[in-house]
């Protein structure tokens, strides 16, 4: 079964009139749903700019598709084939910036375990439902496919695994985030808020005003808790409830952890603030997933190395933990539950 609900719902406070117009445009790209705010005095600036951006993800989305015809299926195609293969400058530079980014965090987020997500079922619109034969999972765990095995020689990619097969959807939205406000400022756009399925981006302020958005609570509809967002400031949350099925009661999401193969079902959300920076909505996307898959007894580490310093994790049983800096700023809906919280 499939149940929709986006990772992280916006709390926009629009209450009354403001002077000056807000222009809001959604789409559904990188399979989920994209939403730009822009307030600005001119309306047509603002609206055109908001086209611009959607542009630019529909693109994104075409090239990088994980399993539909695309820049990235033919070069895993090339890599299955043994072959080296000739990518774009911004490709190439995707593939050095995600090998980067999975040094960091361990290999625990890895954009190279695609035939894994693929074997999961992930790799379509709708869900199979089946858990993956044993063996087919030992293979591949054997195989120890990542983007690691990837050689970048200028544009051309070889790779060291047949195995490999490249899956952005744990990266992509955040690169899409700052490619859309490196758009809109140069459009002389100030004031904004961005979000790709739960990843949101916020630009200057409404009316002097800073955004608000609410963490999703993963069981239930509506935000946990909300929090404004400084310029620049990203947000990107990482959740067992948006790409899942179930078997027998059991909830198996989109999360795979690469070590076991197997989905990761120690935790229902984290979410992560990242501060302003050329890269915070890159970061805020692919940093939330080590986070996540390090689970009870590593998240916390895992954060201290990836000097992410706001956190909010839920675990499999709802039970909520968070740092001391991301506590101070949230203001949780309705009753406060219990908190644990860690420095």
């Amino acid at each position: 079964m499939r149940r929709w609900l986006i990772a992280l719902a916006l709390a926009f406070w629009l209450a009354g009139c403001g002077r000056t117009p807000i222009q809001q445009q959604e789409a559904y790209v990188f399979g989920t749903r994209v939403e730009v705010l822009v307030a600005d005095a001119e309306p047509a600036k603002a609206r055109t700019a908001i086209a611009t951006v959607l542009r630019e993800f529909d693109r994104l989305h075409r090239a990088y598709h994980a399993w539909q015809p695309s820049e990235l299926t033919a070069l895993n195609e090339a890599i299955g084939a043994g072959r080296p293969h000739t990518v774009t400058p911004e490709f190439a530079a995707f593939i050095g910036e995600a090998q980067a980014l999975a040094a960091r965090g361990d290999h625990l987020f890895d954009p190279g375990i695609g035939r894994l997500i693929e074997l999961w079922g992930f790799h379509a619109d709708e869900f199979k439902g089946s858990v993956p034969a044993l063996p087919a999972i030992e293979a591949w765990r054997r195989s120890h496919p990542s983007i690691a095995d990837l050689v970048l020689e200028g544009t051309t990619v070889k790779s060291r695994n047949r195995d490999v097969a490249l899956d952005f959807g744990g990266y992509l939205k955040g690169a899409a985030l700052d490619r859309a406000a490196a758009l809109l400022r140069s459009q002389g756009i100030a004031n904004a808020l961005i979000n790709i399925g739960g990843n949101v981006m916020a630009l200057g302020s409404k009316e002097g005003r800073k955004w608000r958005v609410g963490i999703q609570h993963p069981r239930q509809p509506g935000p946990l808790a909300t929090l404004e967002l400084e310029d620049g400031e990203a947000i990107g949350t990482s959740g067992d409830y948006q790409r899942f099925f179930e078997v027998d009661g059991r909830r198996y999401p989109h999360l795979l952890d690469p070590r076991s193969g197997y989905p990761a079902g120690h935790t229902q959300a984290v979410s992560i603030v990242i501060s302003p920076g050329e890269r915070a909505g890159t970061l805020s996307d692919a940093l939330s997933k080590p986070i996540f898959i390090a689970g009870p007894k590593g998240w916390h580490e895992a954060a201290r190395r990836l000097a992410v310093g706001q956190v909010l994790r839920v675990d499999a049983g709802g039970e909520i933990f968070l740092t001391q800096a991301l506590k101070d700023r949230l203001q949780f809906v309705g009753t406060p539950p219990p908190l644990t919280v860690l420095p």
